[in-house]
């Protein structure tokens, strides 16, 4: 049997963004969305947790090379979200709504190119202290 270690990098960057569905009124908007559909957008620090899950290497002894993960971190995720405007500045949210949940999902197709297959991963971001999502769930 194959013993799997669980390895995690911890981030954080800050980002402004509106929720807005453009196929709605601004009432319906403004129902569902409450304060985070201000017009003049809003921020957040947000904190990044990426799990990287796989067997141990027997040459390094490392899952994964932690100063790779935090170069890969850095470049494609926090010099893309740090201090921007995700709805207007990201790429990947002009047409999607930059909830915590598809901000997740976006991190998670931008990094998982860059480690190697066999490796699992998981992004959990921390919106607010107490308010979290977690992408891939089994």
């Amino acid at each position: 049997m194959v013993q799997k270690v669980a390895v995690f990098r911890k981030e954080h960057f800050n980002a402004a963004h509106r929720l807005h569905n453009p196929e709605w009124s601004e009432e319906k908007n403004g129902e569902v969305f409450g304060k985070c559909n201000n017009p003049n957008f809003h921020g957040h620090n947000y904190e990044l947790i990426v799990q990287v899950t796989g067997p141990v290497d027997p040459e390094t002894g490392y899952v994964i090379d932690m100063k790779v993960l935090s170069a890969i971190l850095k470049e494609s995720v926090i010099d893309r979200f740090d201090h921007r405007n995700l709805n207007l500045d990201v790429e990947e949210f002009k047409t999607l709504n930059p909830t915590a949940e598809n901000i997740a999902i976006v991190i998670y197709s931008i990094v998982r190119p860059k480690i190697e297959a066999g490796l699992d991963l998981k992004i959990r971001l921390y919106e607010t202290e107490r308010n979290f999502v977690e992408y891939p769930v089994q």
